[in-house]
Protein backbone atom coordinates (compact mmCIF):
# COMPACT_ATOMS: atom_id res chain seq x y z
CA UNK A 1 0.00 0.00 0.00
CA UNK A 2 1.13 3.56 -0.66
CA UNK A 3 2.88 5.32 2.21
CA UNK A 4 0.82 8.12 3.77
CA UNK A 5 1.93 10.86 6.09
CA UNK A 6 1.06 9.91 9.65
CA UNK A 7 -1.57 12.12 11.26
CA UNK A 8 -2.92 12.54 14.77
CA UNK A 9 -5.01 9.47 15.59
CA UNK A 10 -3.13 7.14 13.25
CA UNK A 11 -1.38 4.07 14.60
CA UNK A 12 2.10 2.81 13.79
CA UNK A 13 0.57 -0.04 11.77
CA UNK A 14 -2.61 1.57 10.42
CA UNK A 15 -4.39 4.74 9.35
CA UNK A 16 -7.47 6.00 11.16
CA UNK A 17 -10.48 6.02 8.84
CA UNK A 18 -11.94 9.46 9.36
CA UNK A 19 -14.44 9.76 6.50
CA UNK A 20 -16.68 6.79 7.32
CA UNK A 21 -20.44 6.34 7.37
CA UNK A 22 -22.28 6.70 10.66
CA UNK A 23 -22.87 2.95 10.99
CA UNK A 24 -19.16 2.09 10.97
CA UNK A 25 -18.45 4.98 13.34
CA UNK A 26 -21.03 3.76 15.84
CA UNK A 27 -20.21 0.02 15.47
CA UNK A 28 -16.86 0.28 17.26
CA UNK A 29 -18.47 2.08 20.18
CA UNK A 30 -21.53 -0.11 20.79
CA UNK A 31 -19.75 -3.37 19.78
CA UNK A 32 -16.17 -2.80 20.99
CA UNK A 33 -15.04 -6.44 21.25
CA UNK A 34 -13.91 -8.36 18.15
CA UNK A 35 -14.73 -11.75 19.66
CA UNK A 36 -18.38 -10.67 20.10
CA UNK A 37 -18.75 -9.90 16.39
CA UNK A 38 -17.69 -13.09 14.67
CA UNK A 39 -19.31 -14.57 11.59
CA UNK A 40 -18.39 -18.00 10.24
CA UNK A 41 -18.26 -18.95 6.55
CA UNK A 42 -17.60 -22.52 5.38
CA UNK A 43 -16.59 -23.17 1.77
CA UNK A 44 -15.68 -26.46 0.09
CA UNK A 45 -13.01 -26.10 -2.60
CA UNK A 46 -12.35 -28.43 -5.53
CA UNK A 47 -8.67 -29.36 -5.40
CA UNK A 48 -8.43 -30.78 -8.92
CA UNK A 49 -7.31 -27.49 -10.57
CA UNK A 50 -4.83 -26.91 -7.74
CA UNK A 51 -3.41 -30.45 -8.08
CA UNK A 52 -2.85 -29.93 -11.82
CA UNK A 53 -1.25 -26.55 -11.19
CA UNK A 54 1.05 -27.85 -8.46
CA UNK A 55 2.16 -30.70 -10.73
CA UNK A 56 3.53 -28.13 -13.19
CA UNK A 57 5.40 -26.34 -10.40
CA UNK A 58 7.00 -29.34 -8.72
CA UNK A 59 9.77 -30.19 -11.14
CA UNK A 60 12.00 -33.16 -10.38
CA UNK A 61 14.45 -32.41 -7.60
CA UNK A 62 12.75 -29.24 -6.35
CA UNK A 63 14.12 -28.64 -2.80
CA UNK A 64 10.84 -27.40 -1.30
CA UNK A 65 7.68 -28.64 -2.98
CA UNK A 66 4.64 -26.52 -3.66
CA UNK A 67 1.54 -27.66 -1.75
CA UNK A 68 -2.08 -26.63 -1.75
CA UNK A 69 -1.32 -24.59 1.43
CA UNK A 70 0.90 -22.25 -0.63
CA UNK A 71 -1.86 -21.81 -3.20
CA UNK A 72 -4.57 -21.14 -0.59
CA UNK A 73 -2.40 -18.67 1.33
CA UNK A 74 -1.49 -16.76 -1.85
CA UNK A 75 -5.10 -16.70 -3.06
CA UNK A 76 -6.28 -15.44 0.34
CA UNK A 77 -3.77 -12.58 0.58
CA UNK A 78 -4.50 -11.61 -3.04
CA UNK A 79 -8.19 -11.45 -2.09
CA UNK A 80 -7.32 -9.18 0.84
CA UNK A 81 -5.29 -6.86 -1.40
CA UNK A 82 -8.04 -6.62 -4.01
CA UNK A 83 -10.78 -6.33 -1.36
CA UNK A 84 -9.18 -3.79 1.04
CA UNK A 85 -12.01 -3.69 3.58
CA UNK A 86 -10.83 -7.15 4.66
CA UNK A 87 -7.62 -5.46 5.80
CA UNK A 88 -9.34 -3.19 8.31
CA UNK A 89 -9.84 -3.54 12.03
CA UNK A 90 -11.40 -1.90 15.08
CA UNK A 91 -9.26 -0.98 18.08
CA UNK A 92 -10.07 1.26 21.03
CA UNK A 93 -13.49 1.92 19.42
CA UNK A 94 -11.85 3.35 16.27
CA UNK A 95 -11.86 2.03 12.69
CA UNK A 96 -8.50 1.58 10.92
CA UNK A 97 -7.03 0.57 7.57
CA UNK A 98 -3.79 -1.42 7.83
CA UNK A 99 -0.69 -0.03 6.16
CA UNK A 100 0.48 -3.48 5.07
CA UNK A 101 -0.91 -6.89 4.16
CA UNK A 102 0.50 -9.71 6.29
CA UNK A 103 -0.22 -13.40 6.75
CA UNK A 104 0.49 -15.38 9.91
CA UNK A 105 0.69 -19.13 10.45
CA UNK A 106 2.19 -21.68 12.81
CA UNK A 107 5.13 -23.92 11.94
CA UNK A 108 5.29 -27.23 13.81
CA UNK A 109 8.94 -28.25 14.18
CA UNK A 110 8.01 -31.93 14.11
CA UNK A 111 4.82 -33.96 14.37
CA UNK A 112 5.19 -35.19 17.95
CA UNK A 113 3.64 -34.50 21.35
CA UNK A 114 5.60 -31.77 23.06
CA UNK A 115 7.17 -30.54 19.84
CA UNK A 116 7.79 -26.80 19.81
CA UNK A 117 5.98 -24.39 17.51
CA UNK A 118 7.18 -21.19 15.86
CA UNK A 119 5.13 -18.30 14.51
CA UNK A 120 5.71 -17.11 10.96
CA UNK A 121 4.61 -13.70 9.73
CA UNK A 122 4.91 -12.84 6.03
CA UNK A 123 4.70 -9.30 4.70
CA UNK A 124 3.07 -9.33 1.27
CA UNK A 125 4.34 -6.81 -1.29
CA UNK A 126 2.23 -5.58 -4.26
CA UNK A 127 4.70 -7.26 -6.63
CA UNK A 128 4.64 -10.59 -4.76
CA UNK A 129 3.70 -13.73 -6.67
CA UNK A 130 3.17 -17.31 -5.59
CA UNK A 131 6.85 -17.97 -6.36
CA UNK A 132 8.14 -15.26 -4.02
CA UNK A 133 5.67 -16.26 -1.29
CA UNK A 134 6.64 -19.93 -1.70
CA UNK A 135 10.31 -19.00 -1.26
CA UNK A 136 9.59 -16.89 1.84
CA UNK A 137 7.69 -19.79 3.40
CA UNK A 138 10.62 -22.06 2.53
CA UNK A 139 13.01 -19.74 4.38
CA UNK A 140 10.71 -19.49 7.42
CA UNK A 141 10.31 -23.28 7.66
CA UNK A 142 14.04 -23.89 7.20
CA UNK A 143 14.96 -21.34 9.89
CA UNK A 144 12.43 -22.87 12.28
CA UNK A 145 13.55 -26.46 11.75
CA UNK A 146 17.23 -25.48 12.07
CA UNK A 147 16.52 -23.67 15.38
CA UNK A 148 17.57 -20.32 13.87
CA UNK A 149 14.21 -18.62 14.25
CA UNK A 150 13.68 -16.70 17.47
CA UNK A 151 10.07 -16.35 18.62
CA UNK A 152 10.11 -12.99 20.39
CA UNK A 153 6.50 -13.36 21.51
CA UNK A 154 7.20 -16.67 23.27
CA UNK A 155 10.39 -15.26 24.81
CA UNK A 156 8.44 -12.32 26.23
CA UNK A 157 5.81 -14.65 27.70
CA UNK A 158 8.54 -16.76 29.30
CA UNK A 159 9.91 -13.66 31.04
CA UNK A 160 6.44 -12.76 32.36
CA UNK A 161 5.91 -16.32 33.54
CA UNK A 162 9.13 -16.17 35.56
CA UNK A 163 7.98 -13.16 37.60
CA UNK A 164 6.04 -13.38 40.87
CA UNK A 165 2.36 -13.85 40.06
CA UNK A 166 1.21 -10.39 41.24
CA UNK A 167 3.90 -8.69 39.11
CA UNK A 168 3.19 -10.74 35.98
CA UNK A 169 -0.56 -10.02 36.24
CA UNK A 170 0.10 -6.29 36.58
CA UNK A 171 2.51 -6.41 33.63
CA UNK A 172 0.00 -8.26 31.44
CA UNK A 173 -2.73 -5.73 32.27
CA UNK A 174 -0.36 -2.93 31.26
CA UNK A 175 0.50 -4.73 28.00
CA UNK A 176 -3.21 -5.14 27.25
CA UNK A 177 -3.60 -1.38 27.72
CA UNK A 178 -0.72 -0.80 25.28
CA UNK A 179 -2.38 -3.20 22.83
CA UNK A 180 -5.67 -1.29 23.04
CA UNK A 181 -3.93 1.92 21.99
CA UNK A 182 -1.59 0.36 19.43
CA UNK A 183 1.51 1.10 21.51
CA UNK A 184 2.88 -2.43 22.03
CA UNK A 185 6.64 -2.46 21.37
CA UNK A 186 7.70 -4.44 18.33
CA UNK A 187 9.74 -6.96 20.35
CA UNK A 188 6.49 -8.14 21.94
CA UNK A 189 4.43 -8.56 18.76
CA UNK A 190 6.93 -8.95 15.90
CA UNK A 191 5.94 -12.58 15.31
CA UNK A 192 2.43 -12.45 16.75
CA UNK A 193 -0.02 -13.72 14.07
CA UNK A 194 -2.90 -11.97 15.82
CA UNK A 195 -1.49 -8.70 14.49
CA UNK A 196 -1.67 -9.93 10.88
CA UNK A 197 -4.24 -9.34 8.15
CA UNK A 198 -5.06 -13.06 7.95
CA UNK A 199 -4.16 -16.06 10.07
CA UNK A 200 -4.10 -19.53 8.52
CA UNK A 201 -4.06 -22.86 10.31
CA UNK A 202 -3.67 -26.04 8.27
CA UNK A 203 -5.36 -28.49 10.65
CA UNK A 204 -5.66 -30.95 7.75
CA UNK A 205 -1.92 -31.56 8.08
CA UNK A 206 -2.60 -33.16 11.48
CA UNK A 207 -5.61 -35.14 10.18
CA UNK A 208 -8.33 -32.86 11.56
CA UNK A 209 -11.49 -31.79 9.82
CA UNK A 210 -12.27 -28.14 9.31
CA UNK A 211 -14.26 -26.23 11.89
CA UNK A 212 -14.74 -22.93 13.64
CA UNK A 213 -11.87 -20.99 15.21
CA UNK A 214 -12.51 -17.92 17.33
CA UNK A 215 -11.10 -14.43 16.85
CA UNK A 216 -9.42 -12.65 19.76
CA UNK A 217 -9.74 -9.22 21.35
CA UNK A 218 -5.95 -9.13 21.56
CA UNK A 219 -4.21 -7.78 18.47
CA UNK A 220 -5.93 -6.68 15.28
CA UNK A 221 -6.64 -9.82 13.24
CA UNK A 222 -10.14 -10.04 11.77
CA UNK A 223 -9.85 -12.95 9.29
CA UNK A 224 -8.95 -16.45 10.47
CA UNK A 225 -8.86 -19.35 7.98
CA UNK A 226 -8.84 -23.01 8.94
CA UNK A 227 -7.86 -25.52 6.25
CA UNK A 228 -9.34 -28.96 6.84
CA UNK A 229 -8.30 -32.45 5.82
CA UNK A 230 -8.48 -33.34 2.14
CA UNK A 231 -11.04 -35.94 1.10
CA UNK A 232 -13.18 -37.28 -1.76
CA UNK A 233 -16.56 -35.61 -2.14
CA UNK A 234 -19.42 -36.28 -4.61
CA UNK A 235 -19.78 -33.35 -7.02
CA UNK A 236 -23.05 -33.04 -8.93
CA UNK A 237 -23.34 -31.67 -12.44
CA UNK A 238 -26.61 -29.74 -12.67
CA UNK A 239 -26.60 -29.82 -16.49
CA UNK A 240 -26.63 -33.59 -17.05
CA UNK A 241 -27.43 -34.88 -13.56
CA UNK A 242 -24.23 -36.91 -13.25
CA UNK A 243 -22.17 -37.26 -10.10
CA UNK A 244 -18.40 -37.67 -9.88
CA UNK A 245 -16.03 -38.03 -6.94
CA UNK A 246 -13.54 -35.17 -6.60
CA UNK A 247 -10.80 -34.42 -4.09
CA UNK A 248 -11.87 -31.37 -2.11
CA UNK A 249 -10.97 -29.47 1.04
CA UNK A 250 -13.14 -27.37 3.32
CA UNK A 251 -12.12 -23.88 4.37
CA UNK A 252 -13.53 -22.36 7.55
CA UNK A 253 -13.35 -18.57 7.64
CA UNK A 254 -14.07 -16.68 10.86
CA UNK A 255 -14.44 -12.97 10.16
CA UNK A 256 -15.17 -9.74 12.02
CA UNK A 257 -18.61 -8.85 10.71
CA UNK A 258 -18.17 -5.17 11.59
CA UNK A 259 -15.62 -4.63 8.81
CA UNK A 260 -17.99 -4.89 5.84
CA UNK A 261 -21.51 -5.90 4.89
CA UNK A 262 -22.64 -9.34 3.73
CA UNK A 263 -22.58 -8.42 0.04
CA UNK A 264 -18.93 -7.30 0.28
CA UNK A 265 -17.99 -10.55 2.01
CA UNK A 266 -19.95 -12.57 -0.56
CA UNK A 267 -18.05 -10.99 -3.46
CA UNK A 268 -14.78 -11.52 -1.62
CA UNK A 269 -15.49 -15.25 -1.15
CA UNK A 270 -16.42 -15.58 -4.83
CA UNK A 271 -13.11 -13.97 -5.76
CA UNK A 272 -11.22 -16.35 -3.46
CA UNK A 273 -12.93 -19.37 -5.02
CA UNK A 274 -12.26 -18.03 -8.53
CA UNK A 275 -8.55 -17.73 -7.73
CA UNK A 276 -8.48 -21.28 -6.36
CA UNK A 277 -10.25 -22.56 -9.47
CA UNK A 278 -7.73 -20.70 -11.67
CA UNK A 279 -4.47 -20.83 -9.68
CA UNK A 280 -2.42 -19.76 -12.71
CA UNK A 281 -3.62 -16.23 -11.89
CA UNK A 282 -1.34 -16.36 -8.85
CA UNK A 283 1.72 -16.33 -11.12
CA UNK A 284 0.96 -12.67 -11.79
CA UNK A 285 1.78 -9.82 -9.33
CA UNK A 286 -0.56 -10.14 -6.40
CA UNK A 287 -1.92 -6.59 -6.75
CA UNK A 288 -2.98 -7.18 -10.37
CA UNK A 289 -6.75 -7.00 -10.83
CA UNK A 290 -8.72 -10.09 -11.87
CA UNK A 291 -11.27 -9.89 -14.68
Amino acid sequence: MAEQKRRWGDRRDATLLRDVDSLHFIMGIIYPNRADNEAYIAERVNLEPIKDYIATKNYEGIPFKYTFFHVILTALVKTVILRPKLNRFYANENYYQRNKVTAGFVIKKEFADGSEEAMALLEIKPESTIETIHEEIHQEVAACREQKKVNTTDNSMNVLNSLPRFLSKAAVRFIRWLDKHGWCPNFLIATDPYYSSVVLSNVGSIKLKCGYHHLTNWGTNGVFCLIGEKGSTPVFNAEDGTCTMRETVELGLTIDERLADGYYYSKSIRLLKHLLEHPELLDRPISEEVD
